[in-house]
């Protein structure tokens, strides 16, 4: 495995227990190649991460901004955590280069895929909680996903479709969406998934993309499109309308900044 310091300069933090980094960048697929790896893969620190993130990012909306709703909470979070962004993050980090992965998930692009970027991310995280403690993984996710907090109660977020037309549903029809794949094409580097989002038995919309989240996103933003003529006094233009607006303009500063 390749030395790890600079990954820890990244993240400002000296690992105690160098085996706990190690084991967050050891992807599943090399497991399942060598068997009698001394480590475990890092789906257990990815639990662990994904869940101190959630944690870190719903506590932070609540303290630093007492005057949002629980709807608005819901959905600045979901802009937030979310594969893409994620995914991104670990990019800025240079994650994708430390990742351990099988052969063949290395030939099928495995370094670049969102999920596997996203999930090593969060185990980085939980491999801070288990060697560091819950007060420096704590700053440490703070330190990462500041920038995007600070980009959604702003508006400045990228639009989370599904999101928002789970609101809608449950607003309107007291339903969550249901989402189906129902085709995928191409060969395994350049997939492409059809899916389907419903109501009940309605279908609402479709959508296509390069991963099943992102056929799904397309398909809730087909289906906005379509209710949004239909139901537009629910439907805000975007993620953060004037309310929010007036919410983010009075919001005191965050009250644990990096």
């Amino acid at each position: 495995m390749k030395d790890l310091t600079p990954l820890e300069q990244k993240l400002n933090v000296d690992f105690q227990d160098k085996s706990t980094l190690q084991q967050a960048l050891l992807h599943s697929s090399f497991l399942n190649e060598n068997p009698h790896s001394h480590l475990p893969s890092n789906e257990r620190l990815e639990f662990l991460g994904d869940a101190l993130i959630g944690l870190v990012v719903a506590r932070e909306l609540y303290l630093g901004y007492p005057d949002l709703s629980e709807g608005q909470m819901t959905r600045f979070r979901a802009s937030i955590i979310n594969g893409e962004v994620l995914a991104r993050l670990a990019r800025e980090l240079g994650i994708p280069e430390f990742l351990v992965l099988g052969k063949g998930e290395e030939l099928d692009g495995g370094r670049q895929k969102e999920r596997n970027l996203a999930g090593a991310f969060e185990a980085v995280l939980g491999a801070i909680l288990v060697d560091q403690g819950f007060e420096a993984a704590n700053q440490a996710a703070l330190n990462l996903l500041g920038e995007e907090m600070k980009k959604a109660v702003e508006g400045k977020a990228g639009f989370d479709a599904k999101s928002e037309l789970q609101e809608l549903l449950q607003r309107i029809y007291k339903q969550t969406p249901a989402y189906r794949v129902v085709g995928m094409e191409g060969p395994e580097h350049q997939r492409r998934f059809t899916a389907q989002v419903f109501a009940g038995d309605e279908l609402l919309g479709a959508g296509t993309g390069p991963s099943k989240h992102k056929a799904e996103r397309e398909a809730a933003r087909d289906a906005l499109e379509k209710l949004r003529g239909l139901h537009s006094e629910f439907i805000s233009e975007s993620c953060v309308g004037p309310a929010d607006a007036e919410t983010i303009a009075h919001a005191p500063e965050s009250h644990n900044q990096a």
